[in-house]
């Protein structure tokens, strides 16, 4: 298992657990390596360095790579082969991957080169995790991987930090990757065989952004069962589709723990025991399938969950050194599973939008919630949340095209030696923009939603939503007439991305368990 402090963790390569993995995302932790790791990779490293002085022709320790897999490369050219792989593969583009991405990347790396069968130096390893402890991350361009051979345009700048080419940032600063090297007090390796590929094989890089995927949609998705709970408060709906033998009878366990965390947020409603016989048995479904919405996301957040932490502890390049001397080539580079399962979280995101622009929706149509119309008492010289809830749409109809999978897209490459490929990176990498998108939506339905609330405060929520709806009054003001409200937004979308929600919530959530 992992090893934690407050601000340490101890890193057991193959047992790094999901929590651990947020916690390094979430912000700089001092990390370490448990020793049992140094003597795996010593073990492999020397079965590499036997190959080499016996001059066997071993594919990634003295061959060409790739469609050149058949080349012989002379004893006294495998430094510069390392060091040529790296600089040729550092064809990335597009915007730097952010830093919180970048600390994942790192740690992730360090911990599938640790489980002993890369045949790289342990040195190498203690390196990444120096850049990590001293907050010196490699600039890696996003764009550039298609998600098999591993994610080689983007490892490649990392590695081109160790071998003190490319750049990183040092507190903050755009440095040289020599002068990062220099920050931790190390000179650029010269790479021995096959560490150079050792370094660009690998899928921590599409892995670290799905993991951030998963945890911004953990984030949007406590915030949304929130907001479903200010929003059925609002319009006085029933609570009754939330009665557990409902969940039961049918057995899906996502649907169950939803069903039951909204029941535990809106524990001791006076709004709720108001209206026994009001006849709302019929909410739309927005608001009384919740759990069968809510649940099917929850349930596909557990599913990549899972995967995303047995990849993340993975050794995933190519060739695999074991114990027993054999060297053996495969593909565990191929990010298939991880791009299957940021479908997946792509599915959930787009769904956890959709409902909340409903329920938003819902709101604003006097017909159906009883509230003054777009939630304003002086209608028609001011709009309310008319307009709101058309950036809400357009930011839902967007969801629902990035929502389209990513894993059945293929292009060949290298001469078609590399012939079908995951494009797990890209799919990964979207679920930043949508994550955004919906916590925006989400957002804006709580603001609204506490809007409805106060055109009857004679009752209270529970003590839950209520602190909840302080929480929101804390960043936007009741909307009395029309004002500006792009800044109320953004604020509203800072709140649903946010990592403190109520146990009753985070108890379901799989990185929080």
């Amino acid at each position: 298992m992992t090893k934690t402090t407050d601000s340490s963790l101890t890193l057991h390569p193959g047992h790094v657990s999901l929590a651990a993995l947020r916690s390094i995302y979430a912000a700089p932790v001092q990390l370490s390596l448990d020793p049992s790791a140094r003597a795996l990779m010593q073990a492999s490293l020397a079965t590499v360095q036997r190959i080499v002085d016996e001059d066997q022709v071993v594919y990634g320790i003295n061959t060409g790579f790739g469609k050149l897999a058949s080349t012989k490369i002379a004893h006294e050219r495998l430094a510069e082969l390392q060091r040529n792989l790296v600089l040729s593969h550092s064809v990335g583009t597009g915007d730097a991957l952010a830093d919180d991405v970048v600390r994942l990347i790192l740690a992730t790396k360090a911990v599938s080169l640790a489980r002993g069968h890369s045949g790289i130096r342990p040195e190498i390893v203690d390196a990444l995790l120096a850049m990590a402890n001293a907050d010196v991350l490699p600039v890696i361009p996003a764009k550039g991987s298609v998600g098999a051979s591993g994610d080689l345009a983007p490892l490649a700048h990392l590695a081109c930090v160790l071998i003190g080419e490319g750049q990183a940032k040092v507190n903050g600063q755009v440095v040289s990757g020599a002068e990062a090297m220099r920050s931790i007090g190390l000179a650029p390796f010269v790479l021995g065989p096959k560490e150079g590929l050792a370094l660009l094989n690998g899928t921590q890089v599409s892995t670290s952004l799905a993991l951030a995927g998963l945890f911004g949609a953990e984030s949007v998705f406590a915030a949304a069962l929130v907001a479903g709970c200010l929003s059925l408060e609002a319009i006085k709906g029933s609570v009754k589709p939330f009665d557990a033998r409902i969940h039961e009878a049918r057995g899906q366990a996502g649907q169950i723990a939803v069903a039951a965390a909204v029941r535990a947020l809106l524990d001791g409603s006076a709004i709720d025991t108001s209206h026994p016989n009001c006849g709302r048995v019929q909410d739309p479904y927005s608001i009384r399938c919740v759990p069968q919405v809510m649940g099917a996301c929850l349930d596909n957040l557990h599913h990549a969950a899972r995967v995303l932490t047995i990849e993340a502890n993975a050794a995933s390049d190519n060739p695999l050194v074991f114990d027993n001397g054999d060297v053996i080539s495969g593909g565990n580079f191929h990010a298939e599973p991880v791009a299957f399962v940021a479908d997946i979280i792509a599915l959930a995101v787009a769904e956890i939008g959709a409902i909340s622009e409903r329920r938003l929706s819902l709101l604003l149509d006097p017909g159906l919630s009883g509230l003054p119309a777009f939630l304003i008492l002086d209608s028609g010289v001011n709009s309310g949340f008319m307009i709101a809830q058309v950036t809400a749409a357009a930011l839902a109809a967007e969801n629902q095209c990035l929502a389209n999978p990513s894993s059945v897209t293929s292009l060949p490459t290298s001469a078609n030696q590399e012939d079908h490929v995951s494009m797990a990176t890209y799919g990964a990498r979207r679920l930043g923009d949508m994550v955004r998108n919906a916590a925006v939506m989400v957002g804006i339905e709580a603001m609204a939603a506490a809007q409805g609330m106060e055109f009857d405060r004679t009752l209270k929520s529970s003590p839950l939503i209520e602190a909840q709806f302080a929480a929101i009054r804390e960043r936007v003001a009741y909307l009395e007439q029309d004002r500006y409200l792009a800044p109320d937004i953004e604020a509203m979308r800072a709140w649903a991305q946010q990592s403190t929600w109520p146990v009753a919530l985070t108890q379901c959530l799989p990185s929080f368990a």
